[in-house]
């Protein structure tokens, strides 16, 4: 079973940048492709990025050119990079498989408002 734990979340003004970690349990990480979800007030949860296992990346068009994800297996985490950030990306963001684990972490919520 694998755990996810998201941090780095918080309150930015649009335009400004954030940079979301997510560490999982388990060696299970290594061999699964990982995405960064996110869920806004009254809307389903959406697959913003994904990464496979090779390093290959693909993205939402609406953060498209905007956010950028990594990862270190070594470490067991993903990352986020979210620049130009702006109030729609407001959300609360989890990391998991591109096809999903049945458990979910907390999440992190990022709220962009001047």
């Amino acid at each position: 079973q694998v755990q996810f734990v998201e941090s780095g979340g918080g309150l930015v003004q649009p335009g400004g940048t954030l940079r979301l970690a997510c560490v999982a349990s388990g060696s299970a990480f290594r061999l699964h492709s990982m995405g960064w979800y996110r869920q806004a007030p009254g809307k389903q949860r959406e697959l913003v990025a994904g990464i496979t296992v090779g390093g290959t990346t693909n993205y939402a068009d609406s953060v498209k050119g905007r956010f950028t994800i990594s990862r270190d297996n070594t470490k067991n985490t993903v990352y986020l990079q979210m620049n130009s950030l702006k109030p729609e990306d407001t959300a609360v963001y989890y990391c998991n498989g591109k096809i999903p684990f049945d458990s979910w972490g907390q999440g992190t919520q990022v709220t962009v408002s001047s």
